[in-house]
């Protein structure tokens, strides 16, 4: 904590010297001393931004953030500025694509980038790498750990601190760290689980099938060093990602599915199995500066602004920035994906559109095959949705701004195409894909019990009784149409707001003509209720709460996530 009234580090919620409440956060910067060629992590309104406190030299403003640049990243560095070598024994250190050479900026031109030759560099990075060398920079490391071991003290403590107080705060809640290999999430599950003195907790890593070799290769080395550890591996292994991407379209900066199709749905899949109905409160890696989305985070979220409902999400690293993640794993000695000695800044799917195109060149240069095929089917992609010069569109990052389905047949499956039964009052014929079967029914179980039963035989009938009056509010029965080859009369009934519950109704129809198994329904049950399989669509009338929350646009928006992402300029989301 920070005390504003005193400027100084305090270690409650009030300053015990003049009793004003503390801030969560100090602000920060970092300073550079040219004599012991480190960056010192300060507090902007402290004296000590004026003095190095290894050789008490003045010291100079440097940058908001850092990471430190390893000798494998150096050694390309070296190659692109035709210097192999000439800067091994220099301090390096680097925010985004600007590197400071002992404290001097260097900037990469992403022109020049873009016009490497990859297989040059690979064969020049070759040549060098077995004279490359870690000696200067462990001995650099260690000066910058012992020169800002008051900041790691600080940080360590308030996540410590911060762990414990949840834990206290949500004693009913069973633990979980979300492990995804990166190093936010690293430094979290060893601040947690030295914070509870505790190595049995459950880890659970999201194996979204294009994760880095680098991390795969962690995480065997984290079971190995770990062996206490529950760490359970949540991976879809019903779908495939390139099958996907054929019929929806790659991912894209906001269209993101396979983000709740490869991660967040398997995800839950393990909390539901651990846990079943049971609160969870997980651990994870967020910190606001990673970006403006996330710095909107809270530190403590749950109910509507967290992907899984069932969760409590908790971050103690949020403040951090970056340089204070790496002071931690680099002065409490803690092993990390070898993916950050290369020169990635972060460590998710290898070809995640959010990539910048250093890492881009990163993933050319170290997996040239997997790079290669992405890009041969991206341009395949963008032929397929007319695209006039598919090379362009592909190499200049366009295909990262692509929203919704246009030009995809799949389009036509998110919008909801009705017609007003003219001869009953709230009553709406819907286009269905297929016949209407059980499947279909079984959509309806949020809204009340379903009753074949007490429908209209002939009519073939089935209603939907409100569970607490067992009051009929919808009436669901197939029907014959000239427009459509499948269609299904829904009526609501006995209810104030027919209106709504019509909307609602909507929903499911557009989750049965347009599911594509993302898993996102699963994740918005809070009660594992919602299955999804190869095979169906099955919500347990057991389980089941009534909620609604997946029919309710505030937790599902549209009622369906592929109404987002096929959603298509030529034709509305409804038509009548």
């Amino acid at each position: 904590m920070w005390c504003k009234n005193c400027k100084k580090i305090v270690y409650s919620n009030i300053c015990d010297t003049c009793g004003q409440q503390a801030v969560e956060e100090s602000p920060v910067e970092l300073f550079w001393c040219s004599n012991c060629r480190i960056p010192i992590i300060t507090n902007s309104d402290t004296l000590l931004r004026e003095n190095c406190p290894i050789c008490s030299g003045k010291i100079k403003y440097l940058a908001k953030d850092l990471r430190p640049v390893f000798p494998e990243e150096r050694l390309l560095l070296e190659v692109l500025e035709n210097k192999p070598l000439g800067f091994i024994d220099e301090s390096i250190w680097a925010a985004g694509s600007r590197y400071y050479v002992d404290g001097k900026p260097i900037n990469l031109s992403i022109d020049k980038i873009k016009k490497l030759d990859i297989d040059d560099l690979i064969e020049t990075l070759n040549k060098y790498k077995y004279k490359n060398s870690y000696d200067f920079f462990n001995v650099n490391i260690k000066l910058f750990i012992e020169a800002n071991k008051e900041r790691l003290q600080f940080i360590k403590d308030e996540a410590f601190s911060f762990v414990k107080e949840q834990v206290q705060k949500f004693f009913d809640h069973e633990i979980v760290i979300s492990f995804s290999g990166g190093k936010d999430s690293t430094v979290v599950a060893d601040i947690v689980t030295r914070a509870l003195s505790n190595p049995s907790l459950v880890h659970i890593f999201g194996d979204t099938t294009l994760e880095f070799p680098t991390t795969y290769e962690y995480i065997t080395r984290f079971r190995q060093n770990n062996p206490k550890t529950i760490l359970k591996i949540a991976k879809n292994r019903e779908q495939d990602f390139y099958s996907v991407c054929e019929e929806i379209g790659p991912p894209a900066r906001m269209l993101r599915w396979c983000c709740t199709m490869f991660k967040t749905g398997p995800i839950t899949r393990i909390l539901n199995s651990l846990f079943r109905d049971k609160k969870v409160l997980t651990f994870y890696g967020i910190r606001k500066g990673e970006s403006v989305s996330r710095s909107k985070y809270d530190r403590v979220a749950n109910g509507a602004n967290v992907k899984i409902q069932k969760q409590t999400v908790a971050a103690p690293i949020f403040n951090w920035r970056d340089i204070d993640v790496w002071l931690y794993l680099l002065g409490e000695e803690v092993d990390f994906n070898d993916a950050y000695r290369l020169g990635y800044d972060r460590v998710g799917c290898w070809c995640c559109p959010n990539n910048t195109i250093r890492a881009q060149l990163l993933s050319k240069v170290y997996m040239p095959e997997k790079s290669k095929k992405w890009r041969d089917y991206l341009i395949e992609f963008a032929k397929s949705i007319g695209k006039q010069d598919a090379e362009a569109y592909v190499d200049d990052g366009k295909w990262k701004a692509r929203q919704g389905g246009n030009g995809l047949a799949a389009a036509e499956d998110v919008k909801i195409k009705f017609t007003n039964c003219t001869a009953e009052e709230h009553a709406k014929i819907y286009k269905i894909n297929r016949p209407l079967s059980d499947e279909f029914l079984n959509l309806f179980i949020p809204f009340g019990k379903v009753s074949k039963e007490l429908g209209r035989k002939l009519l073939n009938e089935t209603l939907i009784l409100d569970l607490s009056t067992n009051v009929p509010i919808l009436s669901i029965q197939p029907m014959k149409s000239d427009s459509y080859d499948f269609a299904v009369k829904i009526k609501t009934l006995n209810v104030a707001d027919h209106e709504a519950l019509q909307r609602m109704a909507s929903y499911q129809v557009r989750k049965f003509n347009a599911c594509r198994k993302c898993l996102k329904c699963e994740s918005v049950c809070p009660f594992g209720a919602i299955s999804v399989t190869a095979l169906e669509y099955k919500i347990d009338p057991n389980k089941c709460k009534r909620c609604k929350k997946c029919v309710t646009n505030k937790y599902l928006s549209g009622g369906c996530l592929m109404d987002r992402f096929l959603k298509s300029k030529d034709g509305g989301t409804y038509e009548n």
